[in-house]
């Protein structure tokens, strides 16, 4: 007679299935920070160290490059630097997150919390 609660075990599996994401969402956060992401700019003269998480962690500058009289440049190569290690991050990000909800059907550009 009271069949109206008949599909509460889907609900059950669905709550399940929401758990092990935010555990997974909680590992893959871990990984992240715990990643170190590399780029150059000026052909190596300028190498820029970032987490996974987007956390710039190293400036490294060749002495070559260091000229008083184009300060310019060298900001411009150390800007390169890091943008181009933040971009990989976050393509690096981005894969992990389909790789993580990958056979979820959610919709693109759904934002987790937490990542």
């Amino acid at each position: 007679m009271a069949r109206g609660f008949g599909n509460l075990g889907g609900f059950g599996d669905l709550m399940k299935q929401a758990q092990k994401m935010a555990e997974d969402a909680q590992r893959l956060e871990e990984e992240l920070a715990a990643e170190r992401v590399e780029a150059t700019s000026g052909g190596g003269m300028v190498r820029a160290v970032v987490t996974g998480k987007g956390e710039l962690l190293d400036i490294t500058i060749d002495p070559q490059v260091v000229d008083p009289e184009d300060v310019e440049m060298l900001e411009d190569l150390v800007v390169t630097a890091v943008r181009e290690a933040l971009e990989k991050v976050q393509e690096m990000r981005a894969e992990r997150v389909r790789d993580l909800t990958g056979g979820l059907g959610l919709p693109q550009g759904l934002n987790i919390p937490g990542l």
